[in-house]
């Protein structure tokens, strides 16, 4: 499954070699798509600050002949899980020192990779930091933040509801039904060409999210959500989204790169997927919240928000909802997954075809990894990287 680049190879790019709008979800075309976003979308540039950033010590470690059993009982090695899920990059911390990484024929350590859903963990940090500056309340109404969203799916839900994805929405995200509710966010993003009488923004398109249930019952995984939750940061701080990461996170931690996110055509950030940062930078954000929110002597991210996210859950929320078949044993809360199965309970964030960053602070590792995995969701592939890094950190710990 592995696959070499066989587009954008002149420019203009030959008849079946061009990625649009049209194409850029799918393989081969993803693959570019995912590390050029800038070049298809407008975006906005997330500062790395004018200080030196941190290259981390290299440490090399082999760990292709790492084992695991995967999700199909069968014996599987990490070099396997690599090639088999089209990793594009790949970097493997073990007490802040690389000690794997891994880059597919013609990607770059250099360039920014789309991190699709994993850009959900960075707003749900931002959050927490605007929390203790004292600019947002968990318990707060979202409409009287974001009165925009009155008579939506968001009438009387509360801040805490959108961080934990228990807004009780109806929302359809079957990538394959043209007419779904994921398909229409992308309209509405720009990733997919304007469609007649659907929304062509962001804001238009939330406000459009239909009630179903009971906030707070029901754990139910709505990317909308992350959307809306960027539009309160950006209101509550009065920062566009792309500065406020960069003020908060990104130039206090180190980062080697500039990062950018993807933005709609009215200039709202798609903070539910549109995120690019570079695979070492990734593995720098793991290594941030490895430390407790501590990155080179300084409280970046607030310790108290990564314990509640670590440590509290509503897990008869999580039972009912619609990741506890594909995750079970997890638990998801403001914007972070937790694998309660392994003793050490590691934490993730993870994203369609492929992404995924990976944190076990007892055993000392962050895995962060970008790939261009040809299908958006793959049970079986999703739960393996999960494995895959879970036996990494055994082997290291």
């Amino acid at each position: 499954m592995n696959r070499k680049p066989q587009v954008m190879r002149s420019f203009p790019a030959a008849p079946g070699e061009q990625v649009s709008l049209a194409n850029m979800l799918s393989g081969p075309y993803n693959r570019w798509a995912f590390r050029n976003m800038r070049r298809l979308l407008p975006t906005a540039n997330v500062w790395r600050g004018d200080g030196p950033g941190y290259a981390p010590p290299v440490e090399p470690v082999c760990l292709d002949e790492v084992e695991f059993v995967d999700r199909d009982g069968a014996t599987s090695t990490v070099a396997e899980n690599i090639v088999d899920g089209c990793t594009d990059g790949l970097v493997i911390l073990h007490r802040g020192k690389i000690v794997t990484e891994y880059y597919a024929e013609g990607v770059e350590p250099h360039e920014p990779h789309l991190l699709m859903s994993v850009t959900k963990s960075f707003a749900g940090s931002l959050a927490g930091i605007l929390v203790e500056q004292g600019l947002l309340t968990p318990d707060e109404r979202v409409t009287d933040i974001i009165p925009e969203v009155k008579n939506s799916a968001y009438d009387r839900a509360l801040v805490h509801h959108v961080l934990n994805m228990t807004v009780g929405i109806d929302f359809d995200d079957d990538y394959d039904n043209p007419d779904s509710d994921n398909i229409l966010l992308d309209v509405a993003s720009g990733w997919r060409p304007p469609r007649e009488g659907a929304p062509d923004n962001l804001r238009d398109y939330i406000s459009t999210m239909r009630p179903a249930g009971e906030h707070g019952s029901t754990f139910n995984y709505v990317s909308t959500n992350t959307d809306l939750l960027g539009w309160i940061l950006e209101r509550v701080s009065g920062t566009d989204f792309a500065t406020l990461l960069s003020r908060e996170i990104w130039q206090p931690m180190g980062a080697m790169h500039d990062a950018y996110i993807t933005l709609d055509r009215l200039g709202a950030p798609q903070t539910d997927g549109g995120l690019c940062v570079t695979t070492r930078d990734l593995a720098r954000f793991g290594q941030l919240h490895l430390q407790n929110g501590i990155m080179n002597g300084r409280r970046i991210v607030p310790e108290w928000w990564i314990r509640d996210f670590r440590d509290n859950d509503d897990a008869d929320a999580w039972d009912r909802g619609n990741f506890a078949e594909l995750f079970p044993g997890c638990h998801y809360r403001s914007k972070w997954f937790t694998d309660l199965k392994c003793e050490r309970r590691p934490f993730f964030g993870i994203g369609i075809h492929g992404q995924m960053l990976f944190v076990d602070s007892v055993a000392g590792v962050v895995g962060a990894r970008h790939s261009s995995h040809p299908v958006p969701v793959d049970d079986k592939y999703l739960d393996d990287m999960e494995r895959a890094f879970r036996a990494i950190a055994d082997t290291l710990q």
